[in-house]
């Protein structure tokens, strides 16, 4: 086969179908940019797992004396410091423990002005109102069942909180924006495979007259579907190019700079290049195969080889 002939059919192929190539092009680009998008959401939303759920705590907090008439569990009155020291006795008795923390109503008064200081209600609250607390660091974030079971209800407890829970709740909204955008790229990919089908079918009913010849000459079906075939191959990877283009400078200018995220959301730890780096093969493989293949089989059915 000569290289020379099929760089030129390729060329023949794109200029005929120009617009078709250039709605095959943008197509891939936007179902591989929202693919490698996708990619890169699970790898975030994995590294804010990991990041926070290392540092959540268990809380456990304690009556105090207005708490007797608003809540069942505090029924019996505030906690002692016989109760105290007995919940702290207990908590450092438990091989799930990492450590132990105690807030006082003080502490909890200042920590609540400094994040809802701008709130009606702060204004309104007074130290002994809080709840003094146990934060309990777990060596394993997910046994926090094992300190629930162990404190709800017990005299002086008026509840235990896992932060983990508020978390998931979190984390469950992040994967089905990340599902979504899997649908929306499953769609665009449809489209892509639709309009690449449809552009070899053209440019192989356009060109069904060279092909007759090749065919009587005894050209082998490879030799002649091969133009076709690269044709889509290089529409793709130009797609594909595009595709890394928009993933690199979508994480350049929304987390490095222009929106700086990384400077304004110091709370999430971002993935980093690497991650965006080791999904650019990906994209360009993906890029070049998906379009071949469609190629060869909508070949096999319209090009009579």
């Amino acid at each position: 086969m000569r290289a020379q002939f099929v760089l030129s059919e390729i060329g023949v192929g794109l200029r005929r179908n120009l617009t078709m190539t250039f709605a095959v092009i943008v197509s891939v680009a936007l179902s591989l940019a929202l693919f490698g998008g996708s990619l890169l959401m699970s790898d975030q939303v994995s590294t804010m797992k990991g990041y926070w759920y290392d540092k959540v705590n268990v809380s456990i907090f304690l009556c105090n004396k207005h708490d007797a008439d608003s809540d069942v569990n505090c029924a019996k009155g505030a906690v002692t410091e016989d109760q105290k020291n007995q919940i702290l006795a207990d908590l450092k008795k438990m091989p799930v423990v990492e450590k132990v923390s105690y807030e006082s109503q003080d502490e909890a008064y200042k920590h609540y002005k400094e994040q809802f200081g701008n709130s009606p209600l702060a204004s309104s609250l007074t130290p002994d109102q809080m709840q003094e607390s146990y934060r309990i660091k777990l060596k394993d974030p997910q046994k926090y069942q094992v300190i629930a079971s162990a404190f709800n209800g017990r005299a002086g407890v008026q509840s235990v909180q896992d932060q983990k829970g508020i978390l998931d709740n979190l984390f469950t909204l992040l994967n089905l924006m990340n599902r979504g955008a899997l649908g929306v790229m499953a769609m665009m990919l449809i489209v892509a495979l639709l309009l690449i089908i449809n552009t070899v079918r053209v440019s192989a009913f356009s060109r069904r007259r060279e092909t007759g010849i090749m065919r009587l000459v005894g050209a082998s079906g490879f030799y002649i579907q091969a133009p076709f075939i690269a044709e889509a191959a290089v529409a793709g990877l130009i797609g594909g190019g595009l595709a890394c283009v928009a993933l690199v400078v979508g994480r350049y200018f929304t987390i490095d700079h222009g929106m700086d995220l990384a400077h304004h959301l110091t709370l999430i730890n971002f993935v980093g290049w690497d991650a965006v780096l080791t999904k650019l093969p990906l994209i360009l493989a993906t890029s070049v195969l998906m379009p071949s293949l469609a190629a060869f089989f909508a070949l096999r059915k319209y090009l009579k080889v």
